[in-house]
């Protein structure tokens, strides 16, 4: 079988944490044996290099082609438009891409299906994709695309588009494919495939006792992963202290309340890690903290797990899917500060042994989503087999 995989949510050399679950589930997919795929993964473009531009200028530097992991990438530039880019950005990101797999089939790679990741605006985009190369589509919802873009609606007529188009719908649980279902979408055609973890990449380390009992939150520095109810927290728990791994524009904010809050002292702040370098820091870590709004499958639940620590987490969509057992962790009552504080202590007071957490995470390997992936893309395939071939039987009966 092969297979386009189709998304702007994909690591480049500029940014390899960028949309590095989306690689991991193909990584996973493509170990089966079963599948051969290539990756289009369109980056905004921009005119300029220089590093003053920052996060422009990084879109700027990336390779049009390159491999990652064995898998061949290319990285087509598509124009973004201020203002009125929300409306337009499926269509400009489409036409984008069109001459990038034209190319692809041109050489001979005449794939099967595509795989798109992300609604909106690459799952519209690869419906219209889809439409004009005449291939099947299956795309996966990841989380805001199904929870907040909709809201918009241009936007959500086109998702809804997008998805009665697709020959199937993946989300990665049970909570976004209620969503998809409240869409109008025939429940019949959405699937729920969870994402797994690494088990070999993330596993328990060597640690010693720390001397205060530290907490840690893994996650990009924005206001829907919401650490600032974490910092806001620590004045309520007394010999804590909080590692916090990621980056980002809430950056500046955070440790201004950490300081306002007299709390700076046991605020700790790495920047951004490396997916490679986070063992060492789950770990390290007596708990995972995660306040976020929105979530639609949490993958840094599992990677704490799978390292043994527990974890504390707001209870938002996938999130309760993840934590479902104590030796997992306490989900939050309320998504505050106190709900925060009220948590953590609940973990110290009946903190689980960190082997049965692992043992808990060990349940979520990327087998079952990558045998759940090869059927569902099977089944696509062979109505599509189907259609061509009652069609071709129409048409003789014809002449």
């Amino acid at each position: 079988m092969k297979i386009l995989t189709f998304s702007t949510l994909f690591p480049n050399t500029e940014k390899p944490g960028h949309g590095i679950f989306v690689e991991t589930r193909l990584r996973h997919l493509v170990a089966s044996g079963q599948v051969e795929a290539r990756v289009v993964a369109p980056v905004a473009w921009f005119p300029s290099t220089h590093p003053r531009f920052g996060n422009y200028a990084k879109m700027a530097k990336v390779p049009r082609t390159e491999v990652r992991h064995g898998l061949q990438v290319a990285h087509p530039r598509y124009p973004t438009i201020p203002k009125i880019g929300m409306n337009v950005a499926p269509l400009l990101l489409a036409q984008a891409a069109r001459p990038a797999i034209a190319r692809l089939i041109e050489e001979g790679y005449d794939f099967d299906l595509i795989d798109a990741h992300y609604f909106y605006p690459d799952g519209v985009a690869a419906a219209m994709l889809a439409r004009w190369f005449n291939k099947p589509l299956v795309i996966t919802a990841r989380g805001s695309d199904i929870t907040l873009l909709p809201q918009y609606t241009l936007p959500r007529r086109m998702i809804k588009w997008a998805a009665n188009r697709a020959d199937a719908v993946i989300t990665v649980c049970n909570a976004l494919r209620d969503e998809v279902v409240a869409l109008g979408v025939p429940a019949e055609r959405v699937t729920s495939l969870r994402n797994g973890v690494d088990l070999q990449l993330f596993r328990p380390t060597e640690r010693q006792d720390n001397a205060m009992f530290t907490l840690l939150t893994v996650g990009h520095l924005v206001p829907v992963k919401a650490q600032e109810l974490i910092i806001a927290a620590l004045p309520l728990l007394p010999g804590v202290r909080l590692v916090v791994a990621g980056d980002g524009p809430n950056r500046g904010m955070l440790e201004a309340l950490a300081r306002s809050e007299n709390v700076a002292d046991r605020v700790e702040f790495l920047g951004a890690v490396p997916q490679a370098q986070l063992r060492e820091h789950y770990g390290a870590a007596d708990a995972l903290v995660l306040a976020s709004s929105r979530e639609g499958w949490a993958n840094v639940l599992l990677e704490s797990m799978a390292c043994g620590t527990p974890v504390v987490a707001s209870r938002v969509y996938g999130t309760p899917e993840v934590v479902a057992a104590p030796e997992a962790g306490v989900l939050m009552r309320e998504r505050s500060l106190q709900g925060v504080a009220d948590a953590v202590n609940a973990l110290r007071a009946n903190y689980p042994d960190r082997a049965a957490t692992r043992r808990y995470a060990e349940g979520f390997s990327w087998d079952d989503t990558s045998a759940g992936q090869l059927r569902l893309f099977g089944e696509v395939l062979a109505r599509r087999n189907a259609c061509v071939d009652a069609q071709a039987v129409a048409i003789g009966c014809e002449k």
